[in-house]
Formats: C-alpha cells, sequence, structure tokens
C-alpha cells in the first residue's frame, strides 16, 4: 500500500516538476523572436483492478507540446511576403520620385530654360550674347539629361547589389533550415517521436526570415522535415540537403543581375516573373516595372528632342550663309547579343520614326526560318517573316547574321538621355534663318501676294538656293516658273489662289489675284543675319506634339512620367501601410495564441508549485505509513 502511494505521489511529483520547468522556460523566452508558448500534455495512468474496483495509478506527461496555429502562420507569411516585397519598392521608387518630381533640379525648368533662350534669338537673332545664351542653355539641358541618367544608373547599379545581398542571405537561410531538418530527425528519433520544440520554433523563424526576402513554399514531410521552394516550385531546400541561388548576369542585357539556380555544375536562370514576395521580389517589381520604364522615357524625350530639333535646324541656314548642321548629338539604339549567340552573329537596326517610339524593349529573334521583332513590354510580335526591313513601333531592322534560336535585345531609348549632346560651339553656327526669301516684282499691277515660304523636309534638295522666277501668263490663271532644277523649267501650271507650289525643295504659296506678266522670284537669303524665320519654327517645337505617335510634347511626356512615378509611389504608400497594418493584425493573432502571457504563466507557475508540494505530502504520508507497517512488525 504503501509503494502504491509513493508511486502516486512520485508521478504527481515528477509531472508538475516538468509543468513548473515548462512555465518557466515559457517566462525566459516571452521576448525571443519565433518563440511559441509549450504546454505539458497529461494523461492518466493505466488503472490497477482491485477487489473494490479499479483503483488510479497517478498520472504521466505525454508528451510537451507548443501551442502553434498552422493557418494563422500560414496567413502571416504570406501577409509578411506580399508586406516586404511593397515595402522593398515603395523605398527604391520614392528615389524616383524625388529626382524627377524636384521643381528646381528636375528636367522641367531647365527645358523650358533652353526655349526661353531659343525665344531670344528669335527677338535678336543676329546678336552673338543671346546667341550664346542658347548655347549655353542648350550645355545645361544635356547636362541635366546626363545627370538624371546618371542618378537612374545609380539606383540600377544599387538594385544589383541588393539583389547579391539577397541571394546570400537566402543560401545562408536554406543552409540553416537544411541543418536543422537534421537536427529534428536526430532529436525526434532519439526522443521516441515527441517534438523537438524548440527547434520546431527556430526553424520557423528561420523560414520567416527566409520569407520575408522570398516568397517561398513549405510542404511538412514525414520525417519532421520540411522542403522549401521558390519561383514557380524549384526546390530549395529538401530535407537536409540545399540548392543554390546564385546572382548572375542576364544573358540578354549583361547589366542587370538576375536569379539563378545551381544545377549541378551549370545555372539555370529563373524567370524573373515567377520571383514574387520579399525583399527581392519587391526589387525586381521595382526594376521591370517602374525603374527601366522610367529610363526608357527619359531617353526617348532626349532623342525626340534631339532628332527634331536637328530636322528642323538643318532646313535653316547659320550666320555664315551656310545650310545649318546638327544641333544635338543624336544617340542611337542599343542592341545587344544574347549570351548564347554565335559570336560571329548580329544585326543592323535603326529608329525609322522617331515619333512612334516608346519606353519599351525589344527582342529580334530568329527560329532558323523566320525572323520576329517582339516588344517585351506586351509580347505584341510582327508577323515572322524572312523579309526585310522588319519593323515596329519606329523600329526597323534591315539586315540580320543568325543562327537557329539566337536573339537579340535591342533598346532604343535606354541610352537617350546618356548619349544626347551639343555639337555647336560657334554662335555662329546657329541656323536661326531660311535659307531662301521671297519676293514680289515692284512692277507687279495685280493684287497676287507671295508667302515666306519653307524648306521640305530632310533630305535638302541639292537646288534648294537655285533662283527661281515665276512669270504669270495671259491671262494669269496660269504661270511659268524659270529656273534650274528637276522639273526645270515648266509653263502653263494651272494657278490656284493660295495653293502649294513646291519646287527644289522649297514650298510656298501665291495667293490674290495676280495680272498677266507679273513675276516673283525664289532667291538665296544671302542678307539673313536678321533673319529669324527657323528660330522662330525652331522655338515653336515646344508646342508641338512629336513624342507618343504625335499626341504629346517634350514638355507634356515628361510631365506624364512624372505623374506616372508619382501615382506609383503613392499607391505604392498606401497598400504598404495597409498591408503593414494587416501583418501587424495577423501577427497580435497568432501572439494571442502562442505568445507568453506572463500573467497566465505566473498562475500556472503557483497552481504547479501546489501540486508539486501536495504530491510531495503524498510521498511523505507513504514514508510515514511504511514507518508505521515495520513498528507493527
Amino acid at each position: 500500500m504503501g509503494n502504491s502511494i509513493l508511486d502516486v505521489g512520485f508521478s504527481g511529483l515528477l509531472t508538475s516538476q516538468n509543468q513548473l520547468l515548462t512555465t518557466s522556460h515559457n517566462i525566459s523566452n516571452a521576448n525571443t523572436p519565433g518563440f511559441n508558448r509549450q504546454k505539458v500534455i497529461l494523461t492518466t495512468n493505466t488503472s490497477q483492478s482491485t477487489g473494490a474496483g479499479f483503483v488510479g495509478r497517478g498520472v504521466a506527461a505525454a508528451t510537451v507540446h507548443r501551442i502553434y496555429n498552422q493557418f494563422l502562420v500560414g496567413q502571416s507569411l504570406q501577409i509578411q511576403t506580399q508586406s516586404q516585397a511593397l515595402d522593398s519598392n515603395y523605398t527604391e521608387i520614392k528615389q524616383l520620385d524625388n529626382m524627377f518630381a524636384e521643381t528646381t533640379s528636375g528636367l522641367s525648368p531647365t527645358l523650358q530654360n533652353f526655349f526661353t533662350a531659343i525665344q531670344d534669338v528669335a527677338t535678336n537673332s543676329s546678336v552673338i550674347p543671346s546667341r550664346q545664351s542658347m548655347l549655353s542653355n542648350a550645355e545645361a539641358l544635356v547636362s541635366r539629361f546626363h545627370s538624371m541618367d546618371q542618378r537612374i544608373t545609380q539606383i540600377k547599379d544599387g538594385v544589383n547589389t541588393q539583389i547579391t545581398s539577397a541571394v546570400t542571405e537566402i543560401n545562408s537561410l536554406a543552409e540553416q533550415i537544411s541543418q536543422i531538418n537534421q537536427q529534428i530527425i536526430w532529436a525526434e528519433g532519439a526522443a521516441g517521436g515527441h517534438p523537438a520544440n524548440d527547434m520546431l520554433d527556430q526553424r520557423d523563424d528561420l523560414i520567416n526570415q527566409l520569407n520575408k526576402i522570398i516568397n517561398t513554399d513549405t510542404v511538412r514531410q514525414s520525417d519532421g522535415t520540411v522542403n522549401v521552394y521558390v519561383g514557380s516550385g524549384q526546390a530549395l531546400v529538401v530535407g537536409g540537403q540545399t540548392l543554390t541561388l546564385q546572382a548572375m548576369k542576364s544573358p540578354d542585357v549583361p547589366e542587370k543581375l538576375t536569379i539563378g539556380l545551381m544545377n549541378g555544375s551549370s545555372v539555370v536562370q529563373l524567370p524573373e516573373k515567377q520571383i514574387s514576395g520579399g525583399t527581392l521580389g519587391g526589387l525586381l517589381a521595382f526594376r521591370n516595372d517602374s525603374l527601366d520604364k522610367a529610363h526608357n522615357a527619359l531617353g526617348r524625350i532626349a532623342i525626340n528632342l534631339a532628332q527634331t530639333f536637328n530636322a528642323q535646324h538643318q532646313l535653316g541656314m547659320d550666320l555664315n550663309g551656310d545650310m545649318g548642321g546638327a544641333f544635338f548629338n543624336l544617340p542611337t539604339p542599343k542592341v545587344i547579343s544574347a549570351s548564347i549567340n554565335n559570336i560571329a552573329s548580329n544585326i543592323t537596326s535603326q529608329i525609322t520614326d522617331y515619333s512612334a517610339l516608346t519606353t519599351s524593349d525589344y527582342q529580334f529573334s530568329f527560329d532558323g526560318t523566320n525572323y520576329t521583332l517582339t516588344r517585351l513590354s506586351d509580347n505584341t510580335s510582327t508577323t515572322p517573316t524572312n523579309v526585310f526591313p522588319i519593323t515596329l513601333d519606329g523600329i526597323s531592322v534591315s539586315a540580320a547574321t543568325m543562327l537557329a534560336n539566337e536573339r537579340f535585345r535591342i533598346q532604343p531609348t535606354v541610352n537617350g538621355a546618356k548619349d544626347i549632346g551639343v555639337n555647336i560651339t560657334d554662335t555662329t553656327k546657329i541656323a536661326a534663318a531660311a535659307p531662301n526669301r521671297t519676293s514680289a516684282a515692284l512692277t507687279n499691277t495685280g493684287t497676287g501676294k507671295i508667302s515666306a515660304g519653307s524648306v521640305n523636309p530632310l533630305p535638302l534638295d541639292t537646288n534648294l538656293q537655285q533662283p527661281l522666277t515665276i512669270t504669270f501668263g495671259t491671262p494669269p490663271s496660269t504661270f511659268d516658273v524659270a529656273g534650274i532644277g528637276t522639273g526645270l523649267p515648266v509653263t502653263g501650271q494651272a494657278y490656284s489662289s493660295g495653293a502649294d507650289i513646291s519646287f527644289n525643295g522649297f514650298t510656298f504659296q501665291i495667293s490674290g489675284s495676280p495680272a498677266a506678266g507679273d513675276v516673283f522670284t525664289i532667291t538665296p537669303n544671302n542678307s539673313g543675319v536678321s533673319d529669324n524665320r527657323n528660330i522662330l519654327q525652331l522655338g515653336a517645337l515646344q508646342s508641338t506634339n512629336t513624342i507618343q505617335n504625335g499626341t504629346a510634347t517634350y514638355q507634356s511626356a515628361y510631365g506624364q512620367l512624372v505623374s506616372e512615378i508619382g501615382n506609383k509611389t503613392r499607391e505604392l504608400e498606401v497598400t504598404s501601410k495597409a498591408q503593414a497594418n494587416l501583418l501587424t493584425q495577423t501577427q497580435n493573432s497568432i501572439q494571442s495564441v502562442s505568445g507568453v502571457n506572463l500573467d497566465e504563466e505566473a498562475a500556472n507557475l503557483l497552481r504547479f508549485q501546489q501540486v508539486y508540494q501536495a504530491s510531495s505530502k503524498v510521498i511523505e504520508l507513504s514514508k510515514t505509513l511504511f514507518d508505521s507497517i515495520l513498528r507493527f512488525g
């Protein structure tokens, strides 16, 4: 009887001791990240059958269980990886927003200053200081393009650095998870299958840290290990084994770092669209959705400005009586051969319609039979063909030497802001004047008037400045044109008041009612020092829709870019805060279930202490009864 009571008391003593230890462990880890509250699960020992019925044999600790809600934890991981991605994206795009929206150092004020200087030249076309101011403001505009391009390049380099850091951290966490997987197998095996709660918490905390960097999927195995997958199901941790990620140069754009998965001795690139969530997913989303587009959009403005300004400038005449040259250096498309291509493979690409340029990159590929040009922003492609040129959005490929399955990346505008420059340093080379002048003979008797005329778009006609004489016949319903040039001389041309008349690359109009014998002339503008007709045309470009298929000016295109970046920044700010609040709510829910409540644990200490003391009394009673039996003997 004494021994039976001793066993029962001893079982109570042991279980209450376990409960006190577990409660003390909970209290000690109240502030430990990732710790889940633990609880001793008690079970009644099998009763002993006696003549008087079943008599209890005390209590046993079945196991130590951690209070863990798998649903809430899974929900928290999903919300957390999205929150980290949004926060990372927002942190990066704020840099772009600050640069583009800056009212003093942005592009808008410099662009306005340049065109204001052009208007000054239009007012004082022969004044050298006005011309020098125009060149100085052109240099300032180019410098602003360059500085903004450099800042974007710095941000791109920063993204690459962060990608490298993220990949290093991912690999480190994956290795730690695989190691703790092995430790859990050994520990739970040695403990007869009882859960290694603290190790499970450590592993969950590692997965939580990993999930902050990249979205993960976990699958629990029957041996207690967890397999971890990233991307579209690529294994990162399998039991005690790990695969390694690598920050690698993009095979299409070497300046970009992308993510590869080590597979033996080779590296397999993971499609960026499949890498979502976490800091890494946010970085890739920022680069693909905002950074690259902003870089291309800025370059497009620079290229369009250079091309349209050059085209008009070359239609004018400078102070030396020469036709204008290219005012700006015109950037060209960047063409990149994929790393898989044969070294001898090449293509010839150029811009054929500057107004049609988009902010997308393009891929030119060859399947062994046909060539295809694809706009990568939405994967719109030309019909596969082997007939050149192949054109899309103003981008033309006129020749190619390629092997089957090779590809080239075409970036029409990415270098626009970097490569634009001012070609003119001599103020006399500014082509402010028109090359020709028109006049009516003083002896004319009719009411006919001739317009100032304009030079046709490039290329210039070689006979542009050859003198022309227009003489009206009898009756004055027709006229003759005398001079040197293609199709000249001509006679009997029908007259229509105000209609375009074009010869030698020069277009003009005669209106009114000329009389028979009236004469009009086109002559070189040899004394065009004070002529401002071409500089007025250059100034008018500021308000001309030359971008986005003729729907936007330089200024409005830049304003649209600023607006898009600003709106995206505000959107990310709002959604990032909302996601952070949702994460806090979910983590609070987890804490209410699995966290340590010190008041509750203090109460448990008192309760378990009482059980411990009572069990000690039972053991003491057992000794007393045993001593009594000995005395009776």
